[in-house]
């Protein structure tokens, strides 16, 4: 499904708006998103790690599905348990093909006379397609939101503070993924909590119009605790050193949830049947996979890049699959694929340029 990122870049709500301002553009899920606002990306990163970043996140599909079998639809395509969320919480599951491959990462959202689920805009058509085609027997219906919604975060160890400031929610009150109805200076906000970094972070999902206004508000208050805006660039660096893969770059059509270490995070085992399930319980039976998603340090001054082989005794046993260089670490770092008995925290590789070591995620508050 993946084949959706090859398409032209998809612009997004802010394009306009962040080129306007110097911006660097490039190209992050297949959308066209900043790579860094600053001609110092390290002080983006630095923003985010001391106090609050703010961060385009318009690279969702937005896919909203009502009718009385939207439950029992949604549960017996996707991996997590969907009939028991409540109003005003969320989940995030795999939608697998019958082979057990990841064809996307869906979160699902339970409001009160729908589900709605946020997936990522380089897939969207591809998605869309395949989940109406499971649409048969069922009372559902399925409409795709995309071109009405647009979403930024806040995040980093004030961007609690800063939510609490602005709506009044305390963030520290709401369990991840759920969220609340909110106003910000008259724009209607759906109001989501995330911990990406072991503290709380919120997201603000606003309609399509509203994103540059709601930009603008959020960036001054952002600028009056000593926040920035930052790029992807930064993120990336950031999300590497939290040790969280990204569909589409460390996982995706070519794994199954074991292999890029999501069978806990993303699944539930007691939940029934769902598509790809055979494989899923085959793999959980017999306790182990070929070969998994690891963290990696490498030597060299250089960043490796996507794709490059990972070596052991000369031997091919992985490949690079996103990579950046870390401030914290003081070097490159990245995520890869190896063969399992190569894959335990302080094993040795090796790349072309450098020698490589399987780490653990450093702690991001550290």
């Amino acid at each position: 499904m993946h084949e959706a990122a090859e398409k032209p870049v998809i612009e997004t709500p802010l394009l306009d708006l962040h080129k306007s301002e110097g911006a660097s553009i490039g190209t992050w899920f297949g959308c066209a998103l900043p790579d860094r606002f600053h001609k110092d990306w390290l002080a983006e990163y630095r923003a985010a790690r001391e106090s609050v970043a703010l961060i385009d996140k318009n690279y969702r599909a937005y896919l909203r599905f009502g009718g009385p079998d939207r439950v029992r639809f949604l549960n017996a395509v996707l991996t997590n348990n969907i009939k028991d969320l409540k109003t005003g919480s969320g989940v995030v599951s795999l939608f697998l093909n019958p082979q057990g491959r990841v064809q996307a990462e869906i979160e699902t959202y339970a409001t009160e006379e729908s589900l709605f689920c946020v997936s990522f805009a380089m897939i969207r058509d591809a998605l869309v397609q395949a989940l109406d085609k499971y649409i048969i027997m069922d009372d559902v219906t399925l409409a795709d939101e995309t071109e009405l919604y647009g979403t930024v975060g806040l995040e980093g160890p004030r961007a609690a503070e800063l939510v609490k400031s602005s709506t009044s929610i305390d963030l520290a009150g709401l369990r991840d993924l759920e969220f609340r109805e909110v106003e910000i200076a008259g724009i209607s906000c759906g109001l989501t909590k995330r911990s990406p970094n072991g503290g709380a972070s919120g997201e603000f999902l606003v309609l399509r119009r509203d994103v540059p206004q709601l930009w603008e508000l959020l960036r001054e208050e952002v600028g009056k605790i000593g926040g920035r805006t930052i790029g992807y660039q930064a993120l990336n660096a950031l999300r590497l050193e939290q040790g969280i893969p990204w569909f589409g770059y460390d996982f995706g059509e070519k794994q199954i949830p074991h292999e890029a270490g999501l069978q806990d995070s993303h699944i539930s085992y007691t939940k029934g049947c769902y598509t790809g399930q055979e494989i899923v319980e085959r793999v959980r039976s017999r306790g182990q996979v070929n070969r998994v998603r690891v963290l990696l340090k490498f030597s060299g001054e250089e960043v490796p890049a996507s794709g490059a082989s990972l070596l052991a005794d000369s031997k091919e046993v992985g490949y690079v699959t996103r990579a950046a260089y870390s401030p914290m670490l003081q070097a490159p770092i990245g995520m890869g694929y190896v063969r399992r008995e190569n894959s335990a925290t302080g094993s040795e590789l090796g790349s072309v340029s450098s020698k490589v070591i399987v780490i653990a995620p450093p702690n991001p508050l550290a």
